[in-house]
């Protein structure tokens, strides 16, 4: 009987603590919401819409370049910088965020989360915003999107800028603990979304920042910038996971099509970086796609975008001048 009443103080004061987690988690999420509101216009698709940013001259001086974003980010994360840069040279810049991120909807929930997807997607954004064919910019699991873009939907794709893409197959992770695991299951990690990931992860937002920027410091004001905190609402750390999750499996059917890629390609990728290593990415995927060209850049990390932004520029100048015109 002692041990029945102390299971069930345990599982109350469980059910207590989650609760306030709950309550603390949708305060946090509130506030972020109203400190960073839509910064765009949105695209209708089937199931919902996709948030987007945009710049630049409409119609375009010089075309139009899409932006699309990585893992744990939003669309003002390449638009803060590299977005602006390219609008002041008479681009057209359309920066969306990927289903689930941002102010985009998951539109099918878990199922939105391969490159595959979210590709059609996005073509139908860029379809009923009336872009299209486009220079798509890519950064880390962006890449991925991008290829598929390319693979998919080649009538929106004019050429492929990749940034530290990841795009191919992962290696295996290995035994994973019980506990990483036991996260890891569907109904578990809805919950974790709900509770305490969200408190945590304000906690580690700046230090994790830092950390994607190795051997770079992130520049002052980036996380402001990037409205990162974005990525802490409930709903887009699940579909931050399910992303992660699925991408394995989804690069090891994709990469065996890279050589059907028409579209002419830039891979642009620093030889620090150590979230997606170039010896494993960037340097297979230039010998896999037909004719595209490699520029790694030295002592470089992973955020090529924001910090070797000019040399991304240039590339995409450099790209959109070799391409005839429309």
């Amino acid at each position: 009987m002692l041990l029945l009443k102390l299971i069930a103080g345990l599982l109350a004061g469980g059910v207590v603590l989650a609760l306030v987690a709950a309550g603390v988690t949708l305060l946090i999420a509130a506030r972020i919401d109203a400190r960073y509101p839509p910064a765009g216009p949105f695209a209708s698709v089937t199931g919902g819409r996709i948030g987007t940013i945009q710049a630049g001259p409409n119609p375009s001086v010089r075309g139009t370049v899409v932006l699309l974003h990585g893992a744990s980010a939003n669309a003002a994360d390449p638009m803060a910088d590299l977005g602006r840069r390219l609008a002041a040279e008479g681009f057209r810049v359309v920066a969306l965020d990927r289903p689930g991120f941002g102010w985009s909807d998951r539109l099918t929930g878990g199922a939105m989360a391969t490159p595959k997807a979210q590709a059609a997607a996005i073509a139908e954004a860029l379809a009923n915003l009336g872009v299209g064919p486009a220079l798509i910019v890519g950064h880390s699991w962006a890449g991925a999107l991008a290829t598929a873009l390319a693979l998919d939907h080649p009538d929106r794709v004019a050429g492929l800028v990749l940034l530290a893409p990841a795009v191919m197959p992962l290696p295996a992770l290995g035994p994973i603990p019980w506990y990483y695991r036991l996260a890891l299951v569907p109904p578990v990690t809805w919950l974790l979304s709900r509770t305490v990931a969200t408190p945590i992860g304000l906690y580690y937002l700046a230090p994790a920042g830092r950390s994607v920027f190795r051997p770079q410091e992130a520049p002052a004001g980036y996380l402001e910038a990037s409205r990162a905190a974005l990525l802490l609402r409930p709903a887009t750390m699940l579909a931050n996971v399910q992303d992660l999750m699925a991408l394995p499996e989804a690069l090891t059917r994709q990469s065996a099509a890279y050589d059907r890629i028409t579209a002419p390609t830039v891979i642009i990728t620093g030889d620090r970086d150590g979230i997606v290593p170039a010896d494993r990415h960037a340097r297979p995927l230039a010998r896999l796609i037909p004719g595209a060209r490699l520029v790694v850049l030295p002592g470089i990390g992973h955020m090529v975008h924001v910090v070797a932004t000019q040399a991304v520029v240039d590339e995409v100048v450099r790209l959109a001048e070799s391409l005839p015109a429309p």
